[in-house]
């Protein structure tokens, strides 16, 4: 899937934005790897950054946007398998995951706190 720069996803600048408020500085340039590792989730996933947010909400019947169990199950499950895919260290695969799973939070899509590794098989 050929995705167009990843600053152009309403998505990815509310993510930057909310690093920004929370640790400060720039957030695109003080990870260098924070960008490179949303884009090679969204390949791996086969979408882009702000239909991956799409997918994690709905619209209750009062109007209000609500979280999607069924998204936020289906992301946190391709987290996890996009973690296990990697050769890396688990520290590294750590790294991974955490990076998606801070694009999610940023967007409001809450998730389980902390390091979450797949448990060896």
């Amino acid at each position: 899937m050929e995705l167009k720069p990843l600053l152009e996803y309403e998505s990815v600048r509310n993510w930057l934005d909310g690093l920004r408020a929370h640790w400060g500085g720039d957030p695109a340039n003080d990870d260098p790897e924070r960008l490179p590792l949303l884009q090679a989730f969204c390949d791996f996933a086969g979408t882009d950054p702000d239909t991956v947010i799409g997918e994690c909400v709905r619209i209750d019947k009062a109007g209000d946007r609500r979280i999607s169990i069924k998204g936020r199950r289906k992301y946190a499950a391709l987290i996890d398998e996009f973690q296990t895919a990697s050769e890396e260290s688990r520290l590294r695969k750590a790294k991974r995951g955490n990076t998606i799973r801070s694009f999610l939070i940023h967007n409001g899509i809450l998730l389980a706190a902390g390091a979450q590794l797949a448990k060896k098989a």
